[in-house]
């Protein structure tokens, strides 16, 4: 199984933020409205305290994450949006999903064929699978890769239903969040 997240591997800024696991809803959500003001006054340059940041997309795609994180799912696309990458369209895909408006997801999800994340995340999923009630059937086979528009039609099917299929996707989603947030903080300092 995957390394455990450790919100302290980003700095202190981000281990304050995230020192809380959240398992996020397959739909909008609620925003967390006692963060709002905090996630307002951070910037990249408090989130990479310390750090050179050499790529200052990859820097705001943490950004639009962190909103993400706590459900403020309109800052986080007025950043995703802004960001002309396979990582912007990446971050605008998985918040169109939670909004949800699944055909938006799925139209920001096929500007790219893949993305460095997919492969770890298709190892997870599989695993979980394995070890999960419930668990959809498209997860079972190792030698298949992630599929992101086949995940968008299973959260919209089995968002709200309070089943282990929704716990399962949850769990997914959260490992993707995860893996997207790791991946552009570390290109955000990479030289």
């Amino acid at each position: 199984m995957a390394e455990p997240f450790n919100a302290d591997a980003y700095g202190p800024a981000a281990a304050k933020l995230l020192r809380d696991y959240r398992l996020f809803d397959l739909g909008p959500g609620t925003p967390v409205e006692a963060m709002r003001a905090t996630l307002r006054a951070v910037t990249p340059g408090d989130l990479f305290q310390g750090k050179t940041i050499y790529d200052e997309y990859m820097a705001y795609a943490c950004m639009s994450g962190l909103w993400l994180y706590f459900d403020f799912l309109p800052e986080s696309h007025r950043i995703s949006q802004s960001i002309p990458s396979t990582t912007g369209s990446l971050w605008h895909g998985i918040m169109h999903r939670r909004e949800p408006d699944y055909p938006n997801a799925k139209y920001w999800l096929q500007k790219f064929s893949s993305h460095p994340i997919y492969e770890p995340l298709q190892d997870y999923a599989v695993q979980l699978a394995k070890r999960s009630e419930g668990a959809p059937e498209i997860f079972v086979d190792p030698s298949d890769s992630w599929d992101p528009f086949a995940f968008v039609d299973l959260c919209e099917q089995y968002s709200g239903q309070s089943s282990d299929a929704e716990a399962f996707c949850q769990q997914i989603q959260r490992r993707e969040w995860e893996l997207l947030f790791d991946y552009c903080y570390k290109r955000a300092i990479r030289r």
